[in-house]
């Protein structure tokens, strides 16, 4: 006000100083609001309330005090401005080497920012259908190495065990998060109940029977992946565990888009035992990847693993989601849901009139309510079909068959990629992820279609 005051008497109108004054004072109450309520707005912000709001809290960082001087070996310095612009100044990162969420000295702004990301994501997932969680925390790591940290804490709490229970998906780096704890996988067999793979709660329950429920670290289940493997049966996992009293860790990476997915957490909070579940800020949030968010309905499991994680921190990627949440609002985010799965229901119409057109069809999977398969059994050599279609400019999609082995960490999997030993039939698979549009959807149909036409034997 003193600023506006001393304008207002010595170089502009009064009423253009007090028109400024006011829409200043809109902006500064946005910000109030979101300090005091720690939740995301119901209509986004523009992006000049936010690079407003980045560049004062930036200026409580040490190293943009006009008088600062530095002689620690790490003084928040960045040669280049291109990079000090990427960042927002914000240069010293987030934590102390003790647990990534102290409060840094050097980064008073930087510190706030982390607080209020980690608020923004925990409404975010009260309002996407888990209202039970109690916190949350934004890791500037990918999902399979979130994954990993939370096996770690798991395993500090109980320093007998080493085996993690995994019902299989075939996804590399869940596995290899197992191993990079110093875990051993027991890995669980799906049932294939028609076209779709379900969980063998018969095997969890055989397992835990076999090693000691002491001995096993965690169950690790997973609430969204590729079709045609549904959803575990997070729910009795979560019963069983309880029973048991096993930690239950769950890969939520792409679920938060997903009702059904999220529903599906909410009723293992309540039924039975959650400890933590990771998602991808990338895939749910549509930012670069690097970051993901683990949440739980226990507080002191979230405080325990800030305490794992050894140093500090990039803030890139927690900056990333506070700026896309601050930017898209409530509003925006419920939309964006709805859109997708709407997109999702679409894109299996369409693909499966196409599927018709070359005696194919689409698998039957209730519980994936993501992605879709559908199966190639007329063609010759389908996994043609995938390298086709990626020179067409057509991502995402996979084509799996029976021909392809991996060996992950000295575990060989013959067949790899269809979650299961004995799949019938080869088969393509998609998904309607965050962000897809109707004209990507009608683009690759129609790619698609022109890409079977070459390959299909009559």
């Amino acid at each position: 006000d003193d600023l506006f005051d001393f304008v207002k008497d010595n170089y502009v109108n009064k009423a253009y100083v007090e028109q400024a004054r006011q829409a200043r004072r809109q902006q500064e109450k946005k910000i109030r609001v979101l300090m005091t309520q720690r939740s995301i707005p119901d209509i986004g912000w523009a992006d000049q309330t936010i690079e407003l709001f980045l560049n004062e809290i930036a200026t409580m960082d040490s190293n943009n005090f006009l008088s600062n001087v530095g002689l620690g070996e790490r003084e928040g310095r960045t040669y280049s401005s291109l990079v000090a612009q990427r960042h927002y100044h914000l240069s010293h990162g987030i934590g102390r080497s003790g647990d990534i969420a102290a409060i840094q000295p050097k980064a008073a702004g930087s510190s706030l920012m982390y607080q209020l990301a980690n608020a923004l994501v925990l409404d975010l997932l009260k309002l996407s259908g888990t209202p039970k969680v109690k916190r949350a925390i934004i890791l500037p790591v990918a999902t399979g190495m979130s994954m990993t940290l939370c096996m770690i804490t798991l395993k500090q709490q109980r320093p007998q065990s080493k085996y993690v229970i995994w019902p299989r998906i075939d996804q590399k780096s869940c596995l290899k998060c197992i191993f990079t704890a110093g875990l051993e996988p027991i890995i669980i067999p799906n049932i294939l109940e028609g076209d779709e793979l379900r969980t063998n709660m018969e095997a969890i329950e055989d397992a835990i029977d076999r090693v000691g429920a002491e001995n096993v670290t965690c169950i690790f289940t997973t609430s969204s992946c590729f079709a045609p493997r549904g959803f575990d049966k997070v729910e009795q996992v979560a019963q069983l565990c309880s029973k048991n009293d096993i930690p239950h860790l769950i890969n939520n990476a792409y679920g938060l888009i997903d009702s059904k997915s999220m529903h599906l957490i909410s009723e293992s909070m309540r039924l039975g035992r959650v400890d933590y579940f990771v998602q991808s800020t990338d895939k749910n949030l549509m930012v670069p990847v690097g970051g993901a968010i683990v949440a739980s309905p226990n507080k002191n499991l979230i405080e325990q693993l800030s305490q794992i994680y050894p140093g500090r921190a990039s803030v890139a990627p927690i900056m990333d989601v506070f700026i896309t949440l601050m930017s898209m609002g409530k509003s925006e985010w419920v939309s964006l849901r709805k859109t997708r799965r709407e997109l999702y229901n679409y894109m299996k119409e369409e693909a499966a009139i196409i599927a018709a057109k070359y005696n194919e069809r689409i698998l039957h999977t209730p519980n994936n309510t993501i992605s879709l398969g559908m199966t190639l059994t007329n063609f010759d050599e389908p996994s043609l079909i995938g390298s086709h279609l990626f020179i067409r400019n057509c991502s995402g999609m996979r084509i799996v068959t029976n021909a392809q082995v991996k060996i992950i960490n000295g575990i060989t999997f013959e067949p790899y990629g269809s979650h299961y030993d004995e799949y019938p039939s080869p088969y393509m698979v998609m998904a309607a992820g965050m962000g897809v549009t109707y004209e990507e959807i009608n683009t690759f149909i129609k790619r698609l279609d022109k890409c079977l036409g070459g390959f299909y034997r009559e």
